[in-house]
């Protein structure tokens, strides 16, 4: 294969870049209630804990176009959350980038939260104890001993999320449409050109570029776990 067959197109460019930097927002904006939300399932019992754990995983087993749906109906320019947000604050999520960010941030949040509280449960909480003991407050407890503890899973659950969102779909085409240049990711190019004649060579490469993305996302995750397992392991 040539180097010009290998070069990517203008096409190609824009839909990767808008699909890196649409997976990297929603990573940033996910990271804090996800960091809350799986160290409080890990550590707290409350009332309701069942129902929050269901609809924190429920973008897991709900089909994306059924998701993409309900976000339609709730962040659309007339929908309960849409319309104040546009009016009030001027973001509009239908049919913009602002709504493939937040399709990909739904879908992803479950693999987040899941892989923090797996680590939170795992932590031992003496360490916790002794920091208290020492008379440092909740906050520094947390800040200094509890984020340490959770950063293998912290790092584990954004790199799983971002591979997520870099393969989102369903719900980003029903949410945001598939507008190219605005809207128009890399599975929403690949379906593009699947359905034009003659685009077979154009979407192979889209194919292979994705899951170069997806298996670097997935190596970058398991090094980094390696690397703070051995950090860890030092004396």
């Amino acid at each position: 294969m040539t180097g010009s067959a290998l070069a990517l197109t203008p096409f190609e460019t824009e839909a990767l870049l808008l699909s890196l930097r649409a997976s990297s927002a929603a990573v940033l904006w996910s990271l804090p209630p996800g960091i809350a939300l799986g160290w409080l399932l890990a550590r707290r019992r409350f009332p309701g804990r069942a129902l929050v754990n269901a609809l924190v995983h429920l973008p897991l087993v709900l089909p994306p176009v059924v998701l993409g749906y309900l976000l339609l109906v709730l962040f659309g320019r007339h929908g309960p959350l849409g319309a104040p947000l546009e009016a009030v604050f001027g973001i509009r999520f239908a049919f913009s980038q602002a709504g493939v960010v937040l399709a990909c941030a739904v879908v992803s949040f479950p693999l987040m939260v899941r892989a923090i509280r797996q680590v939170a449960e795992a932590a031992d909480p003496r360490l916790e104890a002794v920091a208290r003991s020492l008379g440092a407050s909740e906050a520094r407890v947390f800040a200094t001993v509890t984020l340490p503890l959770m950063a293998p899973g912290i790092v584990a659950g954004m790199t799983l999320a971002f591979a997520r969102a870099l393969g989102e779909f369903g719900a980003t085409i029903t949410l945001a449409a598939n507008i190219p240049g605005e809207t128009q990711t890399l599975p929403l190019a690949l379906f593009t050109v699947v359905q034009s004649p003659g685009g077979e060579a154009q979407a192979l490469r889209l194919c292979l570029l994705s899951l170069c993305l997806a298996g670097v996302a997935l190596l970058g995750s398991e090094w980094l776990a390696r690397r703070f397992s051995w950090a860890e392991a030092r004396p």
